[in-house]
């Protein structure tokens, strides 16, 4: 809600006004009860809280935890959130399962966005365990295919088209966000939905069906921006009709995600073919919402994946520390695969098994979303029940939203020495293997690292998002020399708009250059 409430403030504070003369239906005192956390309703009707939080949650949090303690309750547009600050309290919202429902949240900021109608079962729509198929299709051996996928078609956008166009010695000036942008977003679209042509083994050059499908891969690109960056004023339940470009994009990907389109395509995923399935048989949606079943599933698959992979290689190619390491991990992995990197650049193909050893990618992508995370975990009370925190309990209230701010725990430098300094290697032990103990006040955590949830709300798509990041680099650091143009550049701000819907985006962009190794 957070990240919302600073994009009202920011770009719509005039058309909050068209609906203030609604308020005063739905403003209502929230008369106190005994036991219940310190509340804080805030100065304005409905919003509450909203705009000072928006406007810096991290430091809105903290005062708050200073003022009140471990637990406190705020007003949030209309909403009332009760955040849980002190680390070990997290296991407790673990344990009160049966009393408070993650899915309810989730599911309605999809209809929000999206367009489509409720997903959760029941309301009627659909029979469809969506987090069930998400796992399913996410994990296990169905990760292996993805993975195997993916690195294909991160070959066929990313080095082929390079290998053909460029000489080894011409430098390319690019946006860093931007080329991570259209890399992760074809490769990633051609893994899950799949192709007009068969993408392997193609001689080269592009043939004219392929200079067309990536033509399209980039309109849908551009269309995909407009839509997702109204995404968090939609999250926050303005109708998309105010945004007449973001609608007409939004219709767009719908448009190519119907399953008349993408009955054409080849080599779709496991996962869209089962959700087609699926949504033929078990759900009364019609055609078009269907389509935004899936537009919901390019957009989880992307909206983080992109921003994670930009800060990964920001920071990675800026530190020349870090840069050597994973150079040096990245050769042991090869040469134990037995893949040899020469002029021929043939596709590599490398393993869950390898993917996994690779503990130096691990801990440089997991400190860079560290430093650009800004996730928020909710649940939402399904009755009134007590919780229980140590010594103290507290009544909660139906319908009112428990929420941790994983920041917090990012942040914090009891946890974390230096927490706003980038260091390559804190997630590595002295021997090289991956770090997993950390301390607060002297005792072991068991959540110090939450940029995906927890529990089994738990991002089931975690763990493909980590191994694009680490083909990409893979890719990246084999075949390519990359360098800042300024290499003193300061490191972008963090695009505070979308706090709460995941990793944030740079507020602007960075200058770098590439250019294919000799080899």
């Amino acid at each position: 809600m957070c990240v919302i409430n600073r994009f009202l403030r920011s770009r719509f504070e005039g058309r909050i006004l068209i609906y203030s003369h609604n308020l005063h239906l739905v403003y209502i005192a929230f008369c106190r009860r005994p036991s219940e956390p310190p509340l804080e309703n805030g100065l304005l009707p409905y919003l509450g809280c909203a705009l000072q939080f928006g406007a810096n949650p991290l430091n809105f949090l903290r005062t708050r935890q200073k003022k009140y303690g471990p637990i406190f309750t705020c007003k949030l547009a209309g909403k009332y959130f009760h955040f849980l600050t002190d680390p070990f309290s997290y296991h407790t919202v673990m344990g009160h399962g049966r009393h408070l429902d993650w899915k309810k949240f989730h599911f309605a900021i999809s209809a929000k966005a999206f367009g489509h109608g409720s997903i959760d079962p029941d309301d009627g729509n659909t029979t469809e365990n969506i987090h069930q198929t998400f796992t399913r299709n996410l994990q296990g051996n169905a990760l292996t295919f993805l993975a195997e996928s993916m690195m294909e078609n991160l070959h066929y956008v990313m080095v082929e088209p390079n290998a053909s166009r460029i000489d080894s010695s011409d430098w390319v000036t690019d946006k860093l966000y931007e080329f991570c942008c259209r890399v992760m977003f074809e490769a990633g679209f051609l893994t899950l939905f799949g192709t007009d042509f068969n993408p392997v083994g193609h001689d080269k050059g592009l043939s004219a069906n392929q200079e067309a499908h990536r033509a399209f891969i980039l309109r849908t690109l551009e269309n995909f921006k407009a839509f997702d960056q109204v995404f968090p004023a939609l999250v926050a339940g303005l109708p998309i009709h105010l945004f007449k470009s973001a609608h007409s994009a939004r219709e767009k990907l719908a448009d190519a995600l119907l399953h008349k389109t993408l009955k054409k395509r080849h080599n779709i995923s496991e996962l869209i073919s089962l959700r087609m399935f699926f949504n033929d048989t078990l759900s009364t949606f019609d055609e078009k919402e269907k389509a935004k079943t899936h537009l919901a599933v390019l957009w989880a698959s992307q909206s983080n994946t992109i921003p994670a992979t930009f800060w990964t290689s920001f920071y990675l190619i800026r530190n020349p520390k870090a840069m050597e390491a994973a150079i040096k991990e990245v050769q042991r992995v090869l040469e134990n695969a037995e893949i040899k990197i020469d002029s021929t650049r043939k596709p590599i193909s490398l393993n869950r098994k390898q993917l996994d050893d690779m503990p130096v990618l691990d801990s440089v992508i997991k400190e860079a979303i560290r430093l650009s995370s800004a996730s928020m975990t909710v649940r939402v009370a399904k009755e009134d029940f007590v919780l229980q925190l140590g010594s103290n309990s507290y009544n909660i209230r139906k319908d009112d939203t428990i929420a941790l701010y994983p920041q917090l725990l990012h942040f914090d430098p009891e946890i974390y020495s230096d927490p706003l300094t980038y260091k390559y290697d804190r997630y590595l032990e002295e021997n090289g293997k991956e770090k997993t103990t950390f301390y607060h006040n002297g005792r072991k955590l068991k959540y110090y690292y939450m940029p995906f949830g927890m529990g089994l709300a738990k991002c089931p798509g975690r763990l493909l998002a980590v191994h694009e990041i680490k083909q990409f680099l893979t890719l990246l650091l084999s075949y390519f020399e990359v360098e800042l143009l300024d290499k003193n550049v300061t490191c972008p701000s963090l695009d505070q708009s979308r706090v709460g819907l995941g990793v944030l985006q740079p507020a602007s962009d960075i200058d770098f250059k590439y250019r294919l190794k000799c080899l």
